[in-house]
Formats: structure tokens, C-alpha cells, sequence
């Protein structure tokens, strides 16, 4: 039976709000590279730079956050190896000395955000940070730059009361200060990463993924004695609910990183590059 125009305007209206659901769906499920932090992989690089880095893009990492041995290079330089190795690098990491320094070579070399690693564990230190990090934000923005620090157990000490954690995000704006927050020392300090995510909730712009071995008590103080790394989804923190809220949150980048390996670090980041492609799109 021939279909008359009426007909096929019904049945096409009818099908446009499933199309657009499905439009939905594929947007939120939309790729998301996975990146490493270099740091993981620092003896190898000083080894074989190009070569490393060749095998991280083929394990299937995408990104790559820098870190401060690696600004022996020009800028120029720098851009063009990782370039050249397939790896985008949207972040890198500056200590406290060099951050002032840094903001033209960071811009030169594509970073999209400049990463402090730690301050010094004081309140004292804290309230200075959090004036030097409001500064530094507003280079950064006027560069085309942001700026976020790092999260390690550290800074859930207290002091009078009230942690380091506290202090920063009371005391430096919320347009110009972002964080990377660590999902391993964030539970490392007896923390719930999930909470504290969903608490930081957009501020946090980058995740440092690893994983903890279960049973070790808790600490703030990131010593040896604090380091129970393992592969990402090889230990008790609860992948599936952080990444989930991350990707709720539109979190804009993710990298594994693992300080020390009880395996070779290439099989490492390999175990923890498939589990994690498992549950991101």
C-alpha cells in the first residue's frame, strides 16, 4: 500500500525524539583519551626518550603530562618529540621555585594547564600558597593557560583544626585555581576520593590515576611507608564510582600514574591502560 505524505510525516515525527535520545547517548559517550603522567616512566625516558615515549603511544595513551627533567629541552624542541611520538601534552608539572619562571616556556611548549606538585606542610605555607596560586592563575588565564595543584595525602593535615585542603580552597579563587586530584592519595589520607570529588566537584579539572593496595593503614604524610601503589583496578579504590562522577563532572583530563611498579613499569601501565579502556568510552 503506497504511503500518502501525511503518513510519512507522522511516522517521521514519530522517530525524531528516539534520533535525538540516540544523538544524547553518543554525545555523552563520546571518547576519552586516557593520558600518563611521564613521572611513571622517568628512569626510561632518561634511557631512551623517543623510544619510550613510541611505546606509550602504542599501549594506546593518547596524553602525556610533563614533568620538570624534561624542560632540559627547548620548547620547541620539547612540542616536537612528543609530536612526532603521537602524544598530546595538555598538562605539565613546576615546583614552586620555577612556577614564576615558567609561564612563557609552558605556553610555547602547547600546555593547557601548569601543575604544582606540593607546597611546604604549614599553615604558613598554605595561606602563601594560596596568594602565589591566585597569582599565578591570573598569568595563566591571561595566556590562554590555567593553573591547578596537586593533591597528595599532605594536605589533609590540620592545623588549628582545619587542613591545607581547606585553606586552599577557602583562599584562592575558584576562576583561577583548579586541582588534580589524586585519586591514591586522596584515599591514602583515609579519604573517599568519591566524596571529595563530588565536594571539589568542578574545580577538580584533571585526575591522577593509581590504585592502592588494600589493608595499609591510613597517613598525611606521604613518606615511603605511605607508598602502597598497584595497577589501576588491581586494588580497593572504587574505579567505577569516580570515573562515573568524573565524567558527570566533564573532568578534562586523566593520567595514570604510578610512582613505583612491583612489575616492570611497561607491563604496568599497560595493565592499567586495558582496565581503565574497559570502563571509559
Amino acid at each position: 500500500m503506497p504511503m500518502n505524505r501525511r503518513r510519512f510525516l507522522e511516522l517521521t515525527s514519530s522517530a525524531l525524539p528516539a534520533l535525538s535520545l540516540a544523538q544524547a547517548w553518543a554525545q555523552k559517550q563520546k571518547h576519552i583519551p586516557i593520558g600518563l603522567e611521564i613521572y611513571t616512566v622517568r628512569r626510561q625516558i632518561q634511557a631512551d626518550l623517543r623510544g619510550t615515549l613510541k611505546r606509550i603511544r602504542e599501549i594506546g595513551y593518547e596524553e602525556a603530562e610533563l614533568i620538570p627533567s624534561l624542560y632540559g629541552h627547548s620548547a620547541a624542541e620539547l612540542k616536537k618529540i612528543f609530536a612526532d611520538a603521537g602524544l598530546k601534552t595538555p598538562s605539565g608539572g613546576f615546583d614552586e621555585r620555577a612556577f614564576p619562571t615558567s609561564f612563557e616556556y609552558a605556553k610555547a611548549v602547547g600546555l593547557r594547564y601548569m601543575m604544582l606538585s606540593d607546597l611546604p606542610v604549614s599553615e604558613k605555607a598554605y595561606h602563601q600558597g594560596a596568594i602565589k596560586l591566585n597569582e599565578w592563575g591570573r598569568k595563566a588565564r591571561d595566556l590562554g593557560m590555567r593553573v591547578a595543584f596537586h593533591t597528595h595525602d599532605d594536605v589533609f593535615n590540620k592545623f588549628n583544626g582545619v587542613t591545607g585542603l581547606d585553606i586552599l580552597l577557602k583562599e584562592t579563587d575558584p576562576e583561577l585555581v583548579f586541582f588534580e586530584m589524586d585519586c591514591y592519595w586522596v584515599a591514602q589520607a583515609g579519604q573517599d576520593p568519591v566524596q571529595l570529588l563530588r565536594r571539589l566537584g568542578k574545580r577538580v579539572r584533571m585526575l591522577h590515576l593509581k590504585d592502592r593496595k588494600p589493608g595499609f593503614p591510613p597517613s598525611t604524610d606521604t613518606s615511603r611507608q605511605s607508598q602502597h601503589f598497584t595497577e589501576v583496578g588491581s586494588g580497593s579504590i572504587d574505579w567505577p564510582s569516580i570515573l562515573k562522577l568524573a565524567q558527570h563532572l566533564e573532568i578534562d583530563y586523566y593520567f595514570v600514574e604510578q610512582d613505583e611498579t612491583d612489575i616492570p613499569v611497561m607491563e604496568s601501565i599497560q595493565k592499567s591502560y586495558n582496565y581503565l579502556r574497559k570502563i571509559l568510552p
